[in-house]
């Protein structure tokens, strides 16, 4: 009998008879090991635990406490889904797409063409059956076959013939068989259906096969698993808080925005409770940047496509922008997706010297992006976008004095949105991706450096990420959690060196020479209103604090007839003083009228009746607060006033 030598992670090797089994090499060590083996590598491929061992290598077993075996677990709950549907009778006839696993989680396409769909409400009965198939405890074994086989096995189903069909001529097709199901696998999957004990179905939608528009439409179930209950019950809750905090729920339920398909994809209408925000955040970023010595600009949204192709857009982000519009007299227009040139044609639009510098640019820019359908969600990723975004002009022996001004001011931002949970990226090119950024080792390397060097002076803490960086430079990237359990970017600031060498951009230095070049910073603080509302949206839960709300004070009068002039009086002293106050003119209940405003979240209301008209007061209600109190019109119009000027900042 041929023998193989299988080398362990600690460096041992061992000898065992071709054909061995993962299980069985798991056994030898200790019996308890094999209990928790849920899969092995074999030079870093999977290998099921009752799957033959036919040649030597490096071999590790995967168990419950690897991380990575979560991933299998879920991988193979997907695999469970399917066999569930096809066991139900009205899903028998069901086409499957592919079933990976994803972060938390998994997911299987499925096509039941005219058949039933499925439903949040078959959901029970789906997870009952898969409970079933588990409580089998099926072995999952995993075989090579020939391509001729796998055409033949699969002939019923068009996207796993499909999914055959576009595989090298070379590459090995193998399957993975658990009771009557047999799946297209690759392997690393649990030794039995009876390890996958602890998952639930999350959601459907509805998915292009592959992600290509031109492809059919078919429903995407979503699901999870876990080792165990406890972390299944975490998970759920978390997702629940997820979807309490999802800004188009929230946007939904309190009126903000809306999307439409007879508007466009990814084009959000801006309903005035949410136009009220955006505006006081623009507002608010406007005053604070004319603080900061920056100059403000309209440019148009539509440039010239040449500008473009000096800047490298047009080069390196083609993909991601909208069709040039022809003119017909051989100029093309272009929507622009970057404020950049424009923001460099302003500094070009005359000779600067250096005691210009540095010269501050910025704009409330609307820009365009070319974003596939499937990738629009509600303000987070949009077609039409308007960018806070700035264009610093500097000498270069002032950059990194620059930079820290950027980073300074940014974090003041912070502290007044009362923003914490985020974190530093230091983005950096991949030195190998020579097709997306410049190729200029030197540049590359000291624009780095200064960056490197400029958040070491600052004493921030930050991690480095290569291949994240603009095709013109390094960048320093404000990464913050969705409520989804995604990571974005909420600002930035990026170094340029390139850009202004492209335009030919110069300065008059102190030897009275025009031909000094300047260095560029592009930064965006808040970054796009839409996503930036967005993450606002999820981080205060649509309880906004009382300067950003959009309605601060609901005034309801308990008799409209009785005590409406003087619910009048009060809403037009308090608007008097910049407020933003509205008087309730429903005819429903007081107790109806008073919970209505804390569903909608609004900071104050006042409820007026005989005794507030007599006395020229008012009786309030916070939100949030079960108790009332009762003051002059006076002192409650001061508590707003110093309430809206402290932003969200503690009393």
């Amino acid at each position: 009998m041929a023998t193989i030598k299988l080398t362990f992670p600690d460096g041992a090797v061992k000898e065992y008879e071709a054909g061995v089994k993962p299980i069985d090499v798991a056994s030898q060590i200790s019996k308890s090991l094999a209990k928790k083996s849920v899969s092995a590598k074999l030079d870093g491929h999977y290998v099921g635990m009752h799957d033959e061992i036919k040649h030597s290598g490096d071999f590790q077993l995967i168990t419950t406490a690897d991380a990575e075996s979560g991933d299998i677990l879920r991988h193979s709950a997907s695999h469970l889904l399917a066999q569930a549907l096809k066991r139900l009778p009205k899903f028998a006839d069901m086409h499957f797409g592919v079933g990976p696993y994803i972060e938390n989680g998994f997911y299987y396409d499925t096509d039941n063409g005219a058949g039933n769909q499925v439903s949040v409400e078959d959901f029970p009965e789906i997870e009952a059956m898969m409970h079933k198939i588990a409580k089998e405890d099926l072995p999952i074994l995993s075989r090579e076959i020939s391509r001729d086989e796998a055409l033949k096995l699969f002939a019923n189903d068009p996207y796993k013939v499909e999914l055959i069909e576009d595989l090298p001529a070379d590459e090995p097709i193998t399957i993975a068989v658990q009771g009557d199901h047999i799946e297209l696998d690759k392997g690393g999957l649990v030794p039995s259906t009876g390890w996958i004990k602890h998952f639930k179905l999350i959601s459907v939608a509805g998915s292009y096969w592959r992600g290509k528009s031109d492809n059919p439409v078919m429903q995407r179930i979503y699901g999870t698993a876990f080792w165990k209950d406890s972390d299944l019950e975490a998970d759920l809750q978390r997702r629940a808080e997820a979807k309490e905090r999802d800004h188009r729920n929230i946007g939904r339920d309190l009126d903000l925005f809306f999307t439409s398909q007879e508007v466009g994809s990814g084009l959000p209408v801006w309903l005035p409770n949410g136009a009220t925000i955006r505006r006081q955040v623009e507002r608010y970023i406007v005053d604070k940047e004319l603080s900061n010595d920056y100059l403000h600009v309209y440019t148009p949204v539509l440039s010239n496509l040449n500008l473009y192709k000096t800047s490298g857009h047009w080069d390196h982000y083609r993909d991601d922008m909208f069709p040039p519009m022809d003119m017909g007299d051989g100029e093309f227009l272009e929507l622009r997706p970057m404020n950049c040139p424009s923001h460099i044609m302003v500094y070009k639009h005359k000779p600067r010297s250096y005691r210009d510098l540095p010269m501050r640019i910025a704009e409330l820019g609307m820009m365009h992006r070319y974003e596939k359908s499937g990738a629009l969600t509600g303000l987070s990723r949009v077609r039409e976008m308007t960018l806070n975004d700035g264009h610093t002009f500097v000498e270069p022996e002032k950059l990194e004095e620059e930079f820290k001004s950027i980073l300074q001011m940014m974090m003041g931002v912070y502290e007044d949105f009362n923003i914490t949970d985020y974190r530093f990226r230091l983005s950096y090119r991949d030195p190998e991706n020579t097709d997306k950024y410049f190729d200029d080792d030197e540049m590359w390397e000291k624009s780095q450096a200064q960056l490197k060097r400029a958040m070491d002076d600052l004493k921030l803490d930050y991690y480095e990420a290569e291949g994240e960086a603009a095709f013109y430079g390094p960048k320093l990237d404000v990464q913050t959690k969705t409520a989804l359990g995604g990571e974005e970017t909420l600002s930035t600031i990026q170094l340029d060196f390139l850009l202004p060498d492209r335009f030919n951009l110069t300065y008059v230095g102190e030897d009275g020479q025009d031909n000094h070049r300047p260095v560029m910073l592009h930064r965006g603080i808040v970054g796009t209103m839409e996503r930036f509302t967005a993450y606002l949206i999820e981080m205060y839960k649509g309880a906004f604090p009382t300067w950003l709300a959009p309605l601060q004070v609901q005034i309801i009068p308990v008799n409209l007839g009785a005590h409406g002039d003087y619910a009048r009086k009060v809403q037009k002293q308090l608007q008097a003083a910049g407020l933003r106050a509205h008087v309730e003119t429903k005819d429903a209940k007081m107790g109806y009228l008073i919970r209505e405003a804390q569903t909608n979240k609004i900071p104050y209301t006042l409820v007026l009746g005989d005794d507030e008209i007599e006395g020229q007061t008012v009786t309030v209600r916070q939100y949030g607060q079960d108790q009332t109190k009762t003051m002059s019109l006076a002192d409650f119009e001061g508590e707003v006033v110093a309430d809206v000027a402290n932003y969200s900042r503690e009393k």
